[in-house]
């Protein structure tokens, strides 16, 4: 007898185990439905990555051959069970032995792709890509990831600095006598960035402010901006007036908040149309050693 003959049923023994087939398989779905959705993302990355990487290339063909022997052996265990496959071969036993093969697999994978050797071929790829003259590269490779750590108003802020270009900012210390010797912070990098930029949670400023500065997006200069009139607005504004008030004597520090080159570039790939990428928008200042101060939420 042939290998296909032992694996392959007749006619009759299908028709015989038809019933049995069809629970194993609506419960085979049912369950294995909730472990593909949540696997699918991380395997369609993988199969991306097995394109240009040899190490999770053979991960992925030693996980296929051993779907395939499962499915076999599966196949061998209905056929030997007569009548009542569903008594023979048990639907939780087939998804916890497919998902334990995967998941080792995965993680196996997943820490090699943090040894040096393969660390050292990815470097030595991008040094390779970097002397390909017909390579056209289309942004930077890090948009996407950091579009996925923006929030909404974030975009809107970005994209406000982007045309309205850099913002005045101030900071209110303690002054008088006091200041001479010692200033203390009272309340640092008030802008009026919500507004302008029409944010929903205008409270949440200071902390997009942290995040677009985690991802090297803007940066927050000492210097004040070259005309004053932008200081007389804010320095009028109710949480500058307040800060000034909170204490007997108060002095404001001018200073100005700015996108970095980096972020001019994310701002013209990704939040405005083809058209507008190449108009000429506000110059803002390239940062400075020692000119870059992370505000206080």
């Amino acid at each position: 007898m042939s290998l296909l003959d032992k694996v392959v049923p007749t006619a009759s023994a299908v028709a015989g185990t038809a019933p049995g087939l069809a629970r194993v398989a609506a419960g085979a779905a049912w369950h294995t439905a909730g472990w593909g959705l949540r696997t699918s993302s991380r395997a369609g990355f993988r199969v991306a990555r097995a394109v240009v990487d040899q190490d999770v290339r053979d991960g992925l063909v030693r996980e296929t051959a051993e779907a395939v022997g499962i499915v076999a052996g599966t196949a061998a265990r209905i056929i030997r069970s007569g009548s009542n496959p569903v008594m023979e071969l048990s639907v939780s036993d087939y998804e916890t032995a497919g998902h334990d093969v995967v998941l080792a697999r995965t993680r196996e994978t997943e820490a090699s792709e943090d040894s040096l050797p393969v660390l050292r071929r990815r470097g030595a790829d991008l040094l390779d890509r970097s002397r390909d003259v017909w390579a056209d590269e289309q942004g930077h490779p890090a948009y996407a990831r950091i579009l996925d750590e923006l929030a909404p108003d974030e975009a809107r802020m970005l994209l406000y600095l982007l045309q309205a270009g850099p913002q005045p900012s101030v900071d209110i210390r303690t002054g008088g006598p006091t200041g001479l010797v010692g200033s203390t912070m009272i309340a640092p990098g008030l802008n009026m960035i919500a507004g302008r930029s029409g944010v929903r949670y205008p409270e949440r400023v200071p902390a997009y402010l942290n995040n677009l500065f985690r991802l090297g997006l803007v940066w927050f200069s000492k210097e004040p901006l070259p005309d004053p009139l932008e200081y007389q607005v804010l320095e009028a504004q109710p949480d500058v007036l307040d800060a000034l008030r909170s204490v007997k004597f108060a002095k404001i520090v001018r200073r100005s908040v700015h996108l970095t080159p980096f972020g001019e570039a994310f701002g013209r790939t990704t939040l405005v149309d083809e058209g507008s990428a190449e108009s000429a928008y506000p110059e803002h200042q390239a940062p400075v050693t020692g000119g870059a101060d992370l505000p206080k939420a």
